[in-house]
């Protein structure tokens, strides 16, 4: 039997890929819980900066398994993967379609690459069910509330340059191509502070909903943490000394 989900060390990137594409990458319970413990391994591992999620085949993801749905109810981990994903950067290269919990797993990343013929959508209503998990949440941060409502209401999915137009995705690449544009992001991520990485993400991802008051008092820790580590003060050495940074992520 093959492994749900594969991974590949590039560098300081680890790309993870969906391997169900006889199933179009459904989320059944194993792809759940090989997924959550791939980015385990990701936020783990001190070698590594930033991951890149994929799906193998035809597409990224179809969205849940129905037919496991049916048997045995909701895939158990799914949960756990949309309301935490991964502490380090994490971002989703489509190719072919993102519907139902594929793109909800999207969303669930902090960068979007897509091919330039991916489709994008959540069309549960059309199978008695309705987008549970997360995409009412970070649909409307990313576009607008009525389009987000058009989507959620009427199951259609919109094209990749429409995404892109309205932001639900950050970069658009020729077919086949996904995965290629997103290690070239990756890549530039990963040249910087693994610390500073972690923090700037967790920072712009608190300020929502919250007040300044708050949100300054959230990042007092973040700014200790960081400010006193080992690469805050490699950095400005190795600037100095005009040579690249040696990152210990301490």
């Amino acid at each position: 039997m093959a492994e749900e989900v594969l991974t590949e060390r590039r560098g300081r990137v680890l790309l993870i890929t969906l391997n169900r594409p006889e199933a179009m990458n459904s989320i059944n319970t194993p792809l759940a819980q090989a997924m959550n413990a791939a980015l385990e391994g990701l936020d783990n591992d001190p070698e590594l900066t930033v991951g890149i999620l994929t799906g193998a085949g035809k597409g990224f993801s179809a969205g849940m398994d129905l037919k496991a749905f049916a048997k045995e109810g909701p895939p158990k981990g799914f949960d756990h993967f949309i309301r935490n994903a991964a502490k380090k950067p994490l971002i989703a290269a489509v190719e072919g379609f993102a519907l139902a919990g594929g793109l909800e797993i999207a969303l669930a990343c902090d960068l979007i690459v897509a091919a330039d013929n991916a489709r994008f959508g959540i069309p549960e209503v059309g199978v008695g069910l309705f987008a549970a998990g997360g995409a009412m949440l970070r649909l409307p941060q990313r576009v607008p509330y009525g389009l987000a409502m058009e989507l959620a209401l009427t199951g259609d999915p919109i094209p990749a340059d429409e995404a892109l137009q309205h932001r639900l995705i950050d970069r658009i690449a020729p077919k086949g191509t996904a995965v290629e544009v997103a290690m070239e992001l990756a890549e530039r991520i990963a040249k910087n502070a693994p610390l500073a990485v972690i923090a700037s993400k967790q920072a712009l991802r608190m300020q929502k909903g919250v007040t300044g008051d708050d949100f300054w008092d959230a990042q007092m820790p973040m700014i200790i943490d960081v400010f006193s580590s080992e690469d805050s003060k490699e950095g400005p050495a190795a600037f100095a000394q005009k040579r690249p940074p040696v990152w210990t992520g301490k």
